[in-house]
Formats: structure tokens, C-alpha cells, sequence
């Protein structure tokens, strides 16, 4: 039975224990002279991104070689969608030249559940709408879990700009699943119409959570997504809610400042706040490589990763 990726709801504790176990073994890989391993010579993985990226596509696509797999990246902007051609159509055409795994991104909800209807291939979703992105909370959490030893006990705040972000969705069920407290932070504006069933607290003052935190998460304003003015500006959102140098300097060194980028510098974040040594923002960036290597090879390969201790393949 082919296995997709699609959302971290599909993902049990045990498969989660597994997917971070196979990721130290890939960020070793990784510090190697040549960082690549045979693991999944001979399969494909096409990038299929309806909206842009770079974080995303850029670490699946290097995933992927560094595991010795072909790529193939579809561009909207120079293929067959600007034609009339549909998703479907799509989908099935690139199958038919023989894949094995496909990255879907769409700025439409459950598009990647659609895809794994119409196709054989293992179906990763990069990221649906405003519903979710399950690598980016994999790579988050195995980020906390490298510095903090583990997620469970630990409180985390999400800050900004909840209501139009697939990463809060995707990191508040890894995170509460892996046992951490989760502190929604934002003005009622920018929270989803209703929060039932969501494992979080609510406070609307950054200010009165920052003292009891251990993860400081920021959000960007998602400004091309909203319809209308949700804050008065973004002046006045950086005051509210904004990671200020005052507001970081309150934070004791152990607390983690992330963010899943790209970053608004001067919004919701400093500029020279992402230079201290308890930001790890490109440490997230760097993390996405091994991480996205082992839902490749967890989805794709047959047996350990075929890995030379001396670093060849």
C-alpha cells in the first residue's frame, strides 16, 4: 500500500519517534565531505508547487539528491497550467513518465488529498491553503527536540498571525502530540473564527507570556492572504506583538526564538534579534534537509539507509 505524507494527524507517536531517529542519522550524513548516500538511487521525486518557495522546494529538492534520487520541478509559470490545463490533468501526466513521490503545493485546501486519489506515487503535502505543512512541524520539532532534549513539558507561544497560517496548524498538533503546552498568541483578529478542538490556551498579550515560555514562535503577517485590514497597521501590530530588542531581552538564554520564514524583519521580529545566539531560524532551515531525507526515505526506501561509514556510497 503506497504511503503519503499529508498531514501530522496521520502520524503516530511511534512513527514520529522513528522519522527523528532516521533524521540523526541523516544530519550525520550530512556533515560528511560528500553528504549523499544511495538510499533511494533509482526512484523520483517531482516538486509540484503551485505557489512559490524556496525553503520548502529548495530542501525537498536537496533531500532528494543527497539520497541519490532524480528530481524532476514542475513551474506553473512555464508549464501547461497556463494553458487550461487542470491539476488532475497535470498529475496523471507527469505519473505517466514514472515517478515515485510527489510534493505537492497549492493554495488551495486538501489539494495534496486529491492527489494522492489520482496517483500511485507517494504524495507529500508541502503545504495546503491554510490548512497545513506537516514538514515544516517535523522540522520544527526535531529543532526544539535537539536543544531541549524533548518537547514534553516544555510551553511554547505561537505568535501573529495565526488565522491564516498551515504551519500553527500543523505545529500545534505536533507539538501538543509530543507533549508540549501550546500558548496561541494574537489579537482576536488574527485567530481562526473558532479554535474548538485545538489543544492551546489563547492570550491576547505577548507581554504576559513572555516570562514563562521556553519557545517563542513568530508568525509573519500573511498580508497576501487577507481580504481586509485586520490590524490598525503594521506599526501598531509591531508594538502589540512584535519580538522587539526590549521584548527578546527579557528571555532567559535557554529560550528558543524561531520563525518558519520568510521573516518581516522590523514586524514581527527585530532585525537584530535573529543575530542572537538563542535564535535558531537558519537552524530550522538547515534541519529541513535531513528531515525532509528521512520522510523520503520513510515513505520510499526498503530496509536501513544504505550508509558507508567511511562516507562514500
Amino acid at each position: 500500500m503506497t504511503r503519503h505524507l499529508l498531514s501530522i494527524d496521520d502520524l503516530s507517536l511511534d512513527d514520529l519517534d522513528e522519522l527523528f531517529r532516521l533524521t540523526d542519522g541523516f544530519v550525520e550524513v550530512g556533515r560528511r565531505r560528500i553528504p549523499k548516500v544511495p538510499a533511494l538511487k533509482g526512484r523520483t521525486v517531482v516538486s509540484l508547487f503551485y505557489e512559490d518557495s524556496t525553503r520548502t522546494r529548495l530542501s525537498f529538492e536537496t533531500a532528494a539528491k543527497r539520497l541519490t534520487a532524480d528530481t524532476m520541478t514542475f513551474s506553473v509559470s512555464t508549464s501547461s497550467v497556463k494553458k487550461g490545463e487542470s491539476v488532475r490533468d497535470t498529475v496523471e501526466t507527469i505519473e505517466a513518465m514514472g515517478i515515485d513521490a510527489i510534493v505537492v503545493r497549492h493554495a488551495s485546501a486538501g489539494v495534496p488529498w486529491q492527489v494522492a486519489q489520482w496517483s500511485s506515487a507517494s504524495v507529500i503535502n508541502g503545504g495546503d491553503g491554510w490548512h497545513g505543512h506537516p514538514t515544516q512541524a517535523l522540522l520544527d520539532s526535531y529543532t526544539i527536540r535537539t536543544h531541549l532534549g524533548s518537547l514534553e513539558g516544555h510551553h511554547i507561544a505561537i505568535v501573529g498571525d495565526i488565522k491564516h497560517s498551515r504551519v500553527a496548524r500543523s505545529d500545534v498538533a505536533a507539538f501538543t502530540k509530543l507533549g508540549a503546552r501550546v500558548t496561541l498568541v494574537a489579537p482576536g483578529t488574527l485567530l481562526p473564527p473558532s479554535l474548538e478542538g485545538w489543544p492551546v490556551e489563547v492570550s491576547h498579550d505577548l507581554d504576559a507570556v513572555l516570562d514563562e515560555v521556553d519557545v517563542v514562535y513568530l508568525l509573519r503577517m500573511q498580508q497576501e492572504r487577507m481580504t481586509e485590514a485586520l490590524v490598525p497597521s503594521l506599526e501598531e501590530y509591531t508594538v502589540g506583538y512584535g519580538l522587539t530588542r526590549d521584548r527578546a531581552a527579557r528571555l532567559g538564554d535557554h529560550v528558543l526564538i524561531m520563525h518558519p520564514g520568510p521573516m518581516n524583519r522590523g514586524v514581527e521580529i527585530a532585525a537584530e534579534v535573529t543575530d542572537l545566539p538563542n535564535a535558531v531560524i537558519l537552524e530550522q532551515v538547515a534541519n529541513g534537509v535531513p528531515v525532509r531525507m528521512a520522510v523520503l526515505f520513510w515513505l520510499l526506501g526498503v530496509g536501513p539507509p544504505a550508509v558507508d561509514p567511511e562516507g562514500g556510497e
